[in-house]
């Protein structure tokens, strides 16, 4: 079986903390190519994601991520840990 490597892709992401509630409000709601639909349950800190294979939740500590083509989509820490470094300017 043939093998792949992931394309090394620079994407934007905010990790989920009560502390950046409103932050990761800003940042999924500045996109302006597309009609991105969510809500943030202030309680419990979950935010409910629309993403192209359907209705997600991410959850405190989860990373939210934008995707190639402006889409956003939750991951877990563990996984973006293992897929992601930090981009230095």
């Amino acid at each position: 079986m043939a093998k792949y490597r992931k394309k090394p892709v620079v994407i934007e992401a905010v990790q989920l903390t009560r502390e950046t509630l409103e932050e990761v409000r800003d940042f999924m709601g500045g996109e302006e190519q597309r009609n991105v639909s969510f809500s943030i349950n202030f309680k419990d800190g979950a935010v409910s994601i629309h993403t192209l294979e359907g209705k997600m939740r991410a959850s405190l500590n989860d990373w939210i991520i934008k995707g190639v083509k402006g889409e956003f989509y939750p991951c877990k820490p563990d996984i973006f840990a293992q897929t992601y470094e930090k981009v230095e300017d």
